[in-house]
């Protein structure tokens, strides 16, 4: 598999961070050779290579020692539990509960992430301040392309920070300063604002081919600004300024009727892990293996990663897809991870006799004969939260040898060398909303519904709501995307369904049970922890987000 790489040189990546300055004495000389806010953004070409630097911060947020949004996502819905290891901490368990007590000294949860994203926010709001003073290249049409990707960028990083922690403070210029959370209308106004800038000056033609993978295209930009529109109007009971439903159902109609997507025929060959077939000790069976690849015709934006980390500070992996692999036990194709997200016994009976996306979306230890392995009797020894069940579609990837297959010859570190994308919106998720809206001009409801469930080897059902969303549930479970969905149909209905995942486990071999107190949920209107050294080191400008207070 191979990967399209974001190739930046190291003082390219980090211009975010950095500002220029002038010579106040002979020993203090600007680098002439070091790029730097004062001698760079001068040629289309430097305008590229930031661009670069603002497409590898959006990928830090899951290469970054924190959390991780889509880890995050999983945890806090009510398909999976927070799991981990006997011997780890409990803050997936806080995540996982809403409830801070659960680990109360855990009060910088998601420290990295905020940082991250900030960085992120901040290379993209360098790049679009510099506009004016690079040098285009006229008969190019870069300009207004560059400009588009930057702005959706930043859109994509904004997006993430509001739905996980709802005030935030808001940056659309290069600036340092304590600045106080703005009203997260004022956050979604500046996500419409970036997203419909680029759904109106990428070129339909732009960014599409395998060349491209992994760029954002003017059908990506118009994708989103339906799932955002669909969260805010949900979570907050109101309109979205700017962005009506009339405005949604256009931009869907024209990622329908372009013709660029289409759903792949057999649902399991999205996903590396349910459709890689071993032969001998370290190679796929080409004849059995029916992966479609990361450069499918269903896949509209992707996060792109590479196995190249290293503990040297070079972050190219998805770092935290490990947290999904099976505690510390190998069957290949799956390899092994840390354990987090065991998924809960009640989500996999969601799924109807005969639906192809089970199997191809959830590892079933015991019905796959995973229990076999020689590694299984201490995995569980070792395993918090275990259920029987892990999460298919992002499982790391390992040969029989045990090597990750990540790296062709298996010499990849099972750590921080998993390179499976993160599938951001694919057009399941497209049709799925078009049947949520009612249809589109080019598609009606019923139409776009039927076209899932029929992959799915599922009969017709109504185009009802409810029944669009249980197929939004199963489609996309373990996407990120479940736990919003629940919590734009209200905190209360989301603290239910996550309330009701509770049931059995075992945690070193001993029988338990994870429950829930939907008081807990309900107190934080589903908002994460603000990490509190932001609070400290704001003097108290950051103010938590309530149910999350020591």
């Amino acid at each position: 598999m191979k990967k399209f790489k974001f190739s930046i040189l190291a003082g390219i990546a980090t211009l975010g961070l950095m500002t220029g300055s002038c010579a106040d004495s002979f020993l203090d000389v600007s680098s002439k050779t070091e790029p730097n806010s004062g001698n760079f953004y001068k040629t289309e070409g430097d305008a590229w290579r930031a661009l670069l630097g603002c497409y590898d911060g959006w990928r830090q947020i899951s290469s970054n020692p924190g959390i991780g949004f889509y880890i995050a996502s999983t945890i806090m819905s009510d398909e999976c539990y927070g799991a981990t290891g006997k011997g780890d901490g409990f803050g997936y368990q806080a995540i996982d509960g809403f409830n801070q007590s659960i680990s109360p000294s855990d009060q910088n949860l998601y420290e990295q992430d905020w940082k991250v994203y900030y960085a992120g926010v901040y290379r993209c709001n360098e790049l679009i301040s510099k506009e004016t003073q690079i040098a285009w290249e006229p008969e190019s049409g870069n300009r207004a392309l560059y400009m588009a990707e930057c702005r959706a960028l930043r859109a994509l990083l904004y997006f993430d920070m509001v739905r996980l922690w709802g005030n935030i403070p808001l940056f659309l210029e290069p600036v340092n300063e304590n600045r106080e959370q703005a009203d997260p209308a004022d956050v979604y106004n500046a996500i419409v604002e970036d997203l419909k800038f680029a759904a109106e000056n990428i070129p339909a033609d732009a960014n599409l081919g395998v060349s491209n993978n992994g760029r954002i295209t003017r059908y990506a930009a118009e994708a989103m600004l339906a799932r955002v529109y669909l969260f805010y109007t949900g979570y907050y009971g109101k309109e979205l300024e700017g962005l009506t439903k009339e405005d949604v159902i256009g931009y869907l109609d024209d990622v329908v009727k372009a013709g660029h997507y289409s759903l792949v025929p057999d649902f399991k060959t999205l996903w590396p892990a349910a459709s890689l077939v071993p032969k001998g000790e370290d190679a796929w069976d080409p004849e059995l293996s029916t992966y479609a690849g990361e450069a499918n015709c269903e896949f509209i934006l992707q996060q792109k990663f590479t196995p190249s980390q290293d503990y040297n500070g070079n972050n190219d992996s998805n770092r935290w897809q490990v947290m999904v692999g099976m505690r510390l036990l190998s069957y290949s194709p799956y390899l092994k991870g840390w354990g987090a997200a065991t998924v809960c016994p009640s989500f996999k009976q969601k799924y109807a006799a005969g639906d192809t996306r089970l199997s191809a979306s959830i590892i079933d230890i015991v019905g796959e004969g995973v229990n076999s392995s020689p590694d299984y009797a201490n995995s569980v020894k070792d395993w918090r939260e275990y259920t029987g069940y892990c999460v298919k579609k992002y499982s790391p990837i390992g040969f029989r040898n045990g090597n990750s297959a990540s790296k062709e010859d298996g010499s990849a570190d099972f750590q921080i060398a998993n390179s499976q994308n993160w599938v951001i919106m694919r057009y399941a998720d497209v049709l799925l909303m078009v049947a949520e809206l009612g249809g589109v001009p080019s598609k009606t409801a019923q139409a776009a519904l039927d076209e899932v469930r029929s992959r799915a080897g599922l009969p017709s059902v109504p185009a009802t709501l409810d029944n669009v969303l249980n197929e939004r549930t199963l489609e996309l479970a373990f996407e990120g995307i479940r736990y919003w969905d629940l919590l734009r149909q209200g905190i209360d209905k989301t603290a239910a369904a996550i309330s009701a995942s509770a049931g059995p486990v075992k945690t070193a071999g001993v029988d338990g049970t994870v429950t829930y107190d939907p008081a807990k949920i309900i107190a934080t209107k589903g908002l994460c922890q603000i990490p509190l050294n932001q609070i400290t080191l704001s003097n108290g400008v950051l103010k938590q987000n309530a149910g999350w207070e020591k």
